[in-house]
């Protein structure tokens, strides 16, 4: 029996990584607002690796923080060791990553969505979702609750008819034993909404009892420690260690033979995986001439003795799983507590969305996450948090939010499966952004800040300080360039300390912040006038100084990307009247829909002529139009 459970502005169905910052930019923006779960345990689980960032992707928790997001701060609350990748690289590919307290993360987002004032948070299983003219209108649970909502964003992870494979045994399931969402598909179906089938894994949990570190590497965290929210200040805590080891020939002949029992090479799996992350038979199967992979052995959390072990993800047979894992020094004596498995599920294709994340046909529907083919924790958080966003804003009467690929590595990930869709689970990595030199982690907060504030999930307090933070990195900037530091011993000294030249006549402090052995720090001792600055100023001070050269490189160039993104197209074109765009082109067109010559132009199959004839075309409207 149905019953009216009352009414609502957004409902969010699907409470992991990317329905959590849903909800909470939601309910922040004053919609009156739902979160369901199929398990409340299952709130912002961590189904495969217990870290947040790493390459690239602490690019995006960043932004998502400095938009007025949760994922940074309740990683700061619950890290129990912090890296800084890349470090020997330049500063557009460092990247923050954390070792999560798995389970301490889950409680801590748990309890910020109870306590979150317009949220409301429910268990239940969401099979239905009611359309009229194509406006979303309701959503039901598989007990009869209905909803009437506004909006609703799709979250659902690798829930929809999840089916989960170990060798020859698979089962209906979501990832860690929880139910799958076998209803909801039919639902999306029966609206005319195409699935597809992809697949993701995820490796063995082992008894850390039954580990040999001694014949491992250790890997430690970083002394320095940061946070990845630009709120909170770094807390020192004690560091867990990381362990490295590696496959050899023994793992990888068990492979081998044992691959007709592997249900991807035996065919029971349709779904496409993931090409960036693929399992340890797909390592021994592609790069046949390695000797050995690397796996890496991390700690789950403080109150367990649960290991996990990444780069080792499998679909093998249990026994077989155990033959391997054990083959690898440090893990002779393994005891699992879980086997690895992989898992299939049913996803859209992302080029039927529109920038803002809602799919395009249907007033009021948003998808968010995994639902959209893309793969890792912080995808989903990105995409979570501007559908929580844009929902709120299209009941509001608001334009949406909409970054481009000069804004934010957010812009660039929604961009990528909009404009080009996906055939693979897409992950974000740091090759796939144009402007990466002006898109650092380190600046997310001075790209994002005002828009987050504006948009209005960024507290006055909060910008307060960081406008200060703004001036005084600027401040700071002009005082180097005005600077004159001339040659004396104190100086020539410092610079012969560091290998570097001395100088014969006088220089600006900037130029010499210039150079390969300098660091900010280092000049301290011969700049006798600085400021107090924080370690996020100086580094911003450092970063923008050394490489001004090349970042005003990568300004022109967004210039020349900004005059085609600004060349909007209309919505109401028929592609198929307008004479000398070839016939891929006007199909492609016709389906996509691009906003702008820059959008279209980045579409598979838009050649550079077909672009000419658009700007023609466009040209030739806009004058008419004037007449």
């Amino acid at each position: 029996m149905e019953y009216n459970a009352g009414e609502y502005d957004v409902a969010v169905v699907g409470a992991g990584h990317a329905g959590c910052e849903a909800a909470l930019a939601a309910a922040r923006l004053g919609m009156k607002t739902l979160i369901f779960s199929i398990s409340l345990e299952a709130i912002a689980n961590m189904p495969c690796n217990p870290h947040i960032g790493g390459s690239s992707k602490g690019h995006l928790v960043r932004e998502i923080d400095a938009l007025g997001g949760e994922m940074g701060k309740n990683i700061d609350k619950t890290m129990i060791q912090i890296k800084m990748l890349n470090t020997s690289k330049g500063p557009a590919v460092h990247s923050l990553r954390a070792q999560a307290d798995r389970k301490k993360y889950q409680a801590e987002m748990k309890y910020v969505l109870e306590k979150q004032e317009n949220l409301e948070v429910k268990q239940g299983e969401i099979v239905d979702i009611i359309v009229e003219d194509h406006k979303i209108k309701a959503i039901k649970t598989d007990i009869g609750a209905v909803y009437k909502v506004k909006a609703v964003i799709l979250a659902t992870g690798t829930y929809l008819k999840g089916k989960i494979f170990i060798g020859e045994y698979s089962k209906e399931s979501g990832p860690d034993g929880v139910a799958a969402a076998n209803k909801l598909s039919d639902c999306l179906k029966k609206l005319g909404i195409p699935l597809i089938r992809f697949k993701t894994g995820t490796p063995a949990r082992i008894n850390k009892r039954s580990i040999d570190f001694s014949k491992m590497e250790v890997q430690k965290g970083d002394e320095g420690i940061e946070s990845f929210s630009f709120e909170n200040s770094p807390k020192n805590f004690e560091q867990v260690d990381c362990y490295l080891t590696y496959t050899n020939e023994k793992t990888h002949n068990i492979i081998r033979e044992n691959l007709h029992r592997s249900p991807l090479y035996a065919g029971m799996i349709e779904g496409t995986g993931p090409r960036y992350c693929p399992s340890i038979e797909d390592k021994v199967v592609r790069f046949s001439d390695k000797p050995r992979h690397q796996a890496f052995v991390e700690p789950v959390g403080l109150d367990t003795e649960e290991m996990y072990i990444q780069g080792m993800s499998s679909s093998l047979p249990e026994d077989v799983q155990i033959a391997l894992y054990r083959t690898i020094p440090g893990l002779e004596h393994a005891e699992f507590t879980r086997p690895a498995y992989a898992i299939e599920y049913d996803c859209i294709d992302p080029s039927n969305l529109t920038l803002s994340l809602e799919y395009k046909g249907f007033d009021g529907l948003f998808m968010a996450g995994q639902i959209n083919g893309t793969s890792g924790y912080e995808e989903a958080a990105s995409q979570g948090l501007i559908a929580g966003i844009n929902a709120s804003r299209k009941i509001q009467g608001k334009n949406p939010l909409i970054l481009d690929r000069t804004q934010a590595y957010i812009g660039v990930l929604i961009d990528d499966i909009v404009t080009k869709g996906t055939n693979e689970p897409y992950r974000m990595m740091t090759s796939r952004a144009e402007y990466r030199l002006l898109l650092r982690q380190d600046n997310a907060d001075l790209r994002l800040t005002e828009i987050g504030h504006e948009i209005g999930l960024i507290s006055d307090e909060r910008y307060k300080k960081f406008i200060k933070k703004k001036e005084n990195i600027e401040m700071e900037k002009k005082r180097l360039k005005d600077l004159v530091v001339k040659p004396s011993e104190e100086v020539n000294n410092l610079l012969k300390e560091n290998g570097t030249s001395i100088l014969l006549t006088g220089t600006k402090m900037a130029e010499l912040l210039k150079r390969t052995e300098l660091t900010y720090d280092k000049l301290e001792k011969i700049d006798k006038e600085r400021p107090i600055l924080s370690k996020q100023e100086k580094e911003e001070v450092e970063i923008q100084l050394k490489y001004e050269g090349y970042i005003k490189m990568q300004e022109e160039q967004v210039e020349k990307f900004k005059k085609l993104e600004t060349k909007l197209l209309p919505q109401n074109i028929n592609y198929e009247e307008i004479k000398g765009i070839s016939l891929e082109a006007r199909q492609k067109l016709n389906k996509f829909k691009p906003y702008s010559i820059g959008q279209a132009s980045r579409i598979s199959g838009i050649s550079p002529a077909d672009i000419s004839v658009l700007l023609v075309f466009l040209q030739t409207r806009n004058k008419r139009k004037e007449l």
